[in-house]
């Protein structure tokens, strides 16, 4: 019985993860039909676990009651309290370099670029005076950056948080606007400037207009 109770909260764990939308913090979208699976399949093998104890077949070999004891006690905590991840406490401890640097096929005009798109391009094209005066309009969350004003970063992943990396843009945050307050989520417009950091020039994003937004259903970047 016990062991069917595990395997039944674990599989409620999956599933409620999903339904609730929570996977989308976690996991990238297309990996997300795996959790549904795992957690049919977990309930079903509950399920056959509970007819075997019914029909008193031979007791298989498996963990012992402590184990499986504490295996539901964690389910019990993570159906009670799930995971509410940090994006800048988990970015500040991660390389801040992509993945895997892809190459560029095309390049959006600049109002159409997304966050990941500029980093993307001032990578491979990091001269700031070729994008000088560029509109910007992007979003992403606050990540304080020591020794600087805080970035407008994302995460890129390339299945999950685990191998999580965060990716950011320098703003010139305007006076007299919203507070960048660490991991909360802005929409920035504003233009593509030039600064001077350490004695090299860099591109920064001049912000006209900041305002606070909801955290986007699916914040992970492939």
């Amino acid at each position: 019985m016990l062991r069917a109770l595990s395997l039944a909260l674990w599989g409620s764990v999956l599933l409620q993860s999903a339904i609730s939308g929570r996977l989308d913090l976690l996991l990238r979208a297309v990996f997300h039909p795996l959790v549904w699976t795992s957690g049919g399949v977990l309930l079903l093998l509950a399920a056959l676990e509970l007819r075997a104890a019914a029909r008193r077949f031979p007791r298989r070999t498996g963990p012992g009651p402590r184990v499986v004891l504490l295996s539901c006690a964690i389910a019990v905590l993570v159906l009670a309290q799930p995971p509410r991840p940090s994006f800048a406490d988990l970015a500040a401890n991660r390389d801040s370099n992509l993945l895997e640097e892809p190459a560029l096929s095309f390049v959006l005009p600049p109002a159409q670029r997304s966050l990941t798109d500029w980093v993307r391009l001032l990578r491979s094209e990091p001269d700031p005076s070729l994008h000088a005066g560029d509109p910007v309009r992007i979003s992403g969350f606050v990540l304080p950056v020591e020794g600087d004003r805080p970035q407008l970063a994302r995460l890129i992943v390339r299945c999950c948080l685990v191998d999580a990396s965060p990716i950011g843009l320098p703003v010139r945050w305007p006076e007299g606007g919203p507070d960048p307050t660490t991991d909360r989520w802005m929409a920035v417009e504003g233009v593509m400037g030039i600064e001077t950091r350490n004695g090299q020039p860099r591109s920064v994003v001049i912000a006209s207009r900041v305002r606070p937004i909801p955290r986007p259903r699916r914040p992970l970047e492939p």
